[in-house]
Parts: structure tokens; sequence; C-alpha cells
């Protein structure tokens, strides 16, 4: 068995920049990229049409209609019990819907599952992040996706693989062999983030990944997810309750009401009072 495959998990790796790719930004291109089969960054990455979704006498949906492009960030606000769940699940194969239609990369499709979805390009991070506490950083991202060589864990190549896929999204962390429980709550998300992007991904949904944080580590994530806009390659759906954040690091707004999309505007052109207004009026008609 070679060194790589058995070193233990609490040996460090130190931490090396990535280098620069053509675009001078020192994130790579992704599978998503431009090219045959790719999907360039402004393409089209994901459409809804008409999707509509009942749950007996309970209409949880109602004809929405969604799109996001390559390279940009969709921030989708929503009070609670307004569908955002019922939509994200419907984008990730969990729900069918009773009608309309889904397009991922120009393609209309079927979705039977999650992992039909996931093999299509889209990932999701949900707020529990789906890491375990007890083991490091890099076999959380490589978790039920372990490298093996027979019946031994490849340890060395999943940790350099971890280094190097955390340093292309700019994410610095002491060691990939540290326990995940050890790590701030910004950390644990951008793990999560990193090891959701670390694939064919051409549509990342982020479901509150800014829930629960102090201003530093909301920065941060707010930095990875601008980071993750400029390789161009991904559609980044952001399901989010801060306005002003949505604001901050969105490129265009949607705003879900009682199951219907009723405001779709790029974020130049409204403001966190805008949204407010929008909100605020909705519980004086209620």
């Amino acid at each position: 068995m070679s060194e790589e495959e058995t070193n233990t998990p609490g040996a460090d790796v130190p931490h090396q920049a990535a280098a620069p790719d053509e675009n001078g930004t020192g994130i790579a291109s992704g599978p998503g990229g431009s090219g045959p089969g790719g999907s360039g960054p402004g393409a089209e990455a994901l459409r809804v049409e008409g999707i509509s979704k009942r749950f007996g006498p309970v209409t949880a949906l109602r004809d929405i209609n969604l799109h996001v492009r390559a390279g940009e960030v969709l921030g989708l606000l929503g009070d609670n019990g307004a569908g955002k769940s019922t939509l994200i699940k419907i984008i990730t194969g969990f729900h069918r819907p009773d009608s309309g239609r889904i397009v991922i990369g120009g393609e209309e499709v079927s979705l039977r599952s999650v992992a039909h979805a996931r093999s299509l390009g889209v990932e999701t991070v949900y707020q529990d992040l789906a890491l375990v506490d007890e083991l490091p950083v890099y076999l959380n991202f490589f978790l039920n996706k372990e490298l093996t060589a027979g019946p031994f864990l490849r340890h060395g190549a999943m940790r350099r693989q971890a280094v190097d896929a955390l340093a292309e999204v700019g994410i610095s962390i002491p060691s990939v062999g540290a326990e995940v429980r050890a790590l701030s709550g910004g950390q644990r998300q951008a793990i999560a983030v990193a090891r959701a992007v670390n694939t064919a991904a051409k549509v990342l949904l982020l479901d509150e990944p800014l829930a629960a944080m102090g201003a530093r580590e909301g920065g941060q994530i707010l930095r990875l997810i601008d980071r993750l806009r400029q390789r161009g390659d991904l559609a980044i759906i952001l399901i989010a309750h801060n306005y002003s954040q949505v604001i901050d690091v969105c490129d265009r707004v949607n705003l879900l009401q009682h199951g219907e999309i009723t405001f779709d505007r790029p974020t130049a052109e409204t403001s966190v009072a805008e949204l407010l207004e929008l909100v605020h009026a909705e519980y004086r008609m209620a």
C-alpha cells in the first residue's frame, strides 16, 4: 500500500493557494464552463415554467415561473409558508409538480429523484449542512463518496483533493484533518458549499446559509458566494430572509408570496425599503 493510502486522519496538510486561471481570478473554471456541452457565462442554467403543486386541498405553488443564468445569483425571498421549501424540493427532484415544466441546461427534464437532479448538476446546501461533527474536514468533504483502493480508504488522496478544492473557492481552513465540530459556523457553511460545487454542479441552491450567523461569519459567506459568481459557470439561488444581504450579493430578486412569485427585478432596480413595503402590504391586506 502506498503512503498516500495509509496516511492517518490526524496528519496536517499545508494549505496551498490556488494558481490563477487564465482569467487571473485564482478560481478554477469547473466542469460547467463554456465549451462543448458546457454552460458558459450568461447561458440559462435553470428555468421552471407554470409550476403548480397541491397537497390535498392546499395549493402550495401556483403557476411559478423562475429562471437563473450561469454566473448569476438569484435571491429568493418569502415568508414562512410562502412555498419556498416546496419549490426547492421540486427543483431538487424530491417532489414532482402537478403541472408545469423544468428546463435544465436548455433541455426539458422530468426529475425522478434527488439523485437524478444531482446527476444533471443541481446541488443543494440545506441549513443542517449534512456534516458529521466527529469526522475531519476531508472525510466530510468526501462523505459517501470516499476514495478507496480495495478495502482501504485513500486518506492521502482525499486530503490533497480537499485542500485543493477549498483553495479553489478561496476557503482557508487551518487543517483538513481538524474535526468539523472545532470549526466556526462560517467555516462549516463554507465546507458544505465547497463540497457541493466540487462536482459537475450547474445550479447551486443555498437554503438560508446566513441564518444564525454574526456579521463577520456572514460576510465570509457573502464573499464566498461572490467568488462563485465570478467563476461564471454556476447559477446560484440564495434562499434568505435578510433583505439587505440579498441586495448586497444577488443580481436579481424574486419574492414568493402565497405560492406565487409576485416580484422579479434586478437588485440594482430595487431596495430594501421597497421589498419591506411589499411584505408589509401583504400583512396589511391579511
